[in-house]
């Protein structure tokens, strides 16, 4: 958590020197934590790639599409620094741990004055063959607008799971299938 808030500081002081100004009102701002477990049939080895940014490419969509800024080329580890677009705007994001050892996997994005999202992912071998995935987002508006931004994606978070592990099992299946 050292790291996460170390960043939020680091965000804070990047508006602030860009001459933005950061104001909370009184009004309380929404930090909600959804999760969810998916079951890969895949060993370790062959899922923890999946799940890192340049790797997700082969199974979330043309949706996502994450813009390196570091390292180039692209590549996933720790300290990437990337864009993804969200919509009309576009969020920073930041792999803050990428332990292939400790099978951990995190990543923080902000979406200027609206919210901070935080993405926890741990995996743990189930056998040779199969490997369970716990996700958890961690959101926190900004602002206010940040609050209705915070609860919509929130819904969507409890049925990404599934989503996902449709996705994923398509995209198993036919590497698969090729010869």
């Amino acid at each position: 958590m050292k790291t996460f808030s170390a960043l939020v500081v680091a965000a804070g002081l990047a508006l602030s020197a860009s001459g933005q100004t950061v104001s909370v009102s009184q009004e309380t701002l929404m930090h909600v934590r959804t999760s969810f477990n998916l079951s890969v049939a895949a060993s370790y080895a062959e899922t923890a790639p999946l799940f890192g940014p340049e790797g997700e490419r082969a199974w979330a969509g043309a949706h996502w599409d994450p813009q390196f800024i570091h390292p180039q080329p692209a590549h996933d580890e720790q300290g990437a620094v990337f864009t993804v677009k969200h919509g009309t705007n576009s969020a920073v994001w930041v792999t803050t741990i990428f332990d292939v050892e400790a099978r951990h996997f995190q990543y923080v994005y902000f979406l200027q004055n609206l919210l901070v999202t935080t993405i926890d992912v741990r995996f743990k071998p189930i056998d040779a063959r199969t490997t369970q995935v716990n996700v958890v987002y961690v959101r926190t508006a900004l602002t206010p607008e940040g609050n209705e931004r915070v609860a919509a994606m929130s819904e969507t978070d409890k049925s990404a799971g599934r989503d996902w592990q449709e996705a994923i099992d398509k995209y198993l299946s036919s590497r698969k299938a090729q010869p």
